[in-house]
């Protein structure tokens, strides 16, 4: 009976890896406004939400901790596709809890930020816990959630699952579906 149910256990803790998980914060809702110290190029500085969509859509990316292996991919292609982003007038902030004494490397590395976008820190996973993005297995670290929010402060769109290789291509979509004023081709 005990192995039954640690077999039951394990398996559930498999599918929470494996399914995507749903985002508490519904397109529409109001996003959580925030002020965190970040670095973009190894250069400190404090980001404030209600500053950068000032200036248009921004895409707020949790991911559970800078130097692990998921996190160092999506850092990566978000990196690769910054140009896009800022063609729809978007910009895009990284949100972690966690190994938050690395970010500072984390943000200039070539194969992670390569200082093409900040990344804030978020010790406690306090910010994280407003967005619903914090990680069910390990409480002081951010789940992988991503949320595209409107000028205006609301959700546009939002994405969780703990694979990061779709994160992306579905924070993309949603600014391009946005009303930015960018130039339509």
């Amino acid at each position: 009976m005990r192995r039954l149910s640690t077999l039951a256990v394990l398996t559930a803790a498999s599918c929470a890896f494996a399914a995507p998980a749903s985002a508490a914060l519904k397109p529409g809702a109001t996003a959580p406004a925030f002020s965190a110290p970040a670095y973009l190029a190894g250069k400190p500085f404090t980001f404030n939400l209600a500053d950068a969509l000032k200036k248009g859509p921004v895409v707020v990316y949790f991911f559970p901790a800078a130097h692990t292996s998921g996190c160092n991919l999506e850092a990566h292609l978000f990196s690769q596709a910054i140009d896009k982003f800022k063609a729809q007038h978007a910009s895009v902030i990284g949100v972690t809890a966690g190994n938050t004494d690395q970010l500072a490397d984390f943000s200039k590395e070539t194969e992670h930020c390569s200082g093409r976008f900040p990344v804030a820190a978020d010790p406690g996973a306090k910010i994280a816990g407003q967005y619903d993005a914090v990680l069910a297995q390990k409480p002081e670290w951010s789940n992988r959630t991503s949320y595209a929010i409107k000028p205006d402060g609301t959700i546009a769109a939002a994405y969780s699952d703990l694979n990061p290789n779709k994160h992306v291509q579905e924070m993309l979509d949603a600014v391009k579906a946005l009303d930015t004023g960018a130039a339509k081709h």
